[in-house]
């Protein structure tokens, strides 16, 4: 086997072994200063029709995990007053096990020549590139979205325009154990031939 086959089997190693880690269980360490670098840098590598980079990254790590959580409880707490204490501190930890969470902002907007769905799929493709670049690295992930992505509110608190939508919460860190690999898709289903 040559150096490029193996490299070729590590990387489609990757691809076929990637699968989410459930979001309680990712601890850390995170990526330090230089890997979340390169993570952004080449989450940021995806087809963008028209060079718009219609989509930003917030970074939620240290201190910032408790204040979005506090966020996402404060909104919770607003909207349903019945809520009991353990649904609030649910909710003040979301942003907690993993000791960094990337936020992918979908920036799609009213464009002349690209279409908004285009400039969406962009944002969802940033978020894939972000799992496969960390599980490359080493790190677990998961990719999660729930009621605080699409919440005006919370959204406003995290700092989001009107305009703006949020195409994924990428819980990145390590973990004792991997979560059970869910059933993949039957090939045979989902191929035509044109």
């Amino acid at each position: 086997m040559t150096k490029s086959d193996l490299h070729q089997a590590d990387c489609l190693n990757v691809f076929a072994t990637r699968r989410s880690q459930k979001p309680a269980a990712i601890t850390g360490p995170g990526p330090d200063a230089q890997e979340l670098a390169t993570m952004l840098r080449l989450a940021a590598r995806v087809p963008d029709h028209g060079k718009l980079v219609p989509w930003r990254f917030i970074i939620f790590q240290g201190e910032g995990r408790v204040r979005a959580g506090d966020i996402c409880a404060q909104v919770w707490a607003q909207k349903h007053p019945e809520a009991d204490a353990t649904r609030l501190q649910f909710e003040k930890s979301r942003f907690l096990p993993a000791p960094l969470v990337v936020g992918v902002v979908s920036r799609a907007a009213p464009h002349v020549k690209i279409p908004a769905w285009e400039q969406v799929l962009s944002a969802g493709a940033v978020c894939m590139n972000l799992t496969l670049v960390a599980t490359t690295m080493g790190f677990v992930t998961c990719w999660l979205t729930d009621w605080i992505a699409y919440d005006r509110d919370v959204l406003h608190g995290l700092g989001l325009a009107e305009h703006e939508t949020m195409a994924g919460f990428i819980h990145i860190g390590h973990a004792e154990t991997l979560s059970d690999d869910r059933l993949r898709p039957d090939m045979d289903a989902i191929i035509q031939e044109f």
